[in-house]
């Protein structure tokens, strides 16, 4: 298929808020995709929030409700995008008590 042919990609994204002291499990915070997906990002990019892709998680992610703590099933998938935050946010301003994390992906549009 030409690049022409193939089907746009559409964003998707899911937001996770995690705070230690006051969260037993990070939390997915919002979710969307399109143009819902591009207001989130565009909030992420003005609060200097890092951005993660990861399709397989964002999939699984989005499936979920916003509010809630993730499962502990996704402890270690999510840990890993937490891990990679706290080095961004330490690099930037040291320790911080809070994580956030944008995690994206390009879906294709449905035809």
């Amino acid at each position: 298929m030409s690049e022409e042919q193939e089907p746009k990609k559409r964003q998707k994204v899911v937001a996770l808020k995690y705070d230690a002291k006051r969260q037993s499990a990070p939390r997915l915070i919002a979710k969307g995709q399109g143009g819902i997906a591009e207001k989130i990002l565009a909030t992420a990019r003005e609060k200097g929030i890092p951005l993660y892709n990861d399709p397989e998680l964002v999939e699984i992610l989005s499936q979920l409700d916003v509010g809630l703590e993730i499962e502990p099933e996704l402890y270690q998938a999510v840990a890993e995008v937490l891990i990679f935050i706290y080095k961004t946010n330490r690099k930037k301003m040291g320790m911080v008590k809070q994580a956030g994390a944008m995690l994206t992906v390009n879906v294709p549009r449905p035809r």
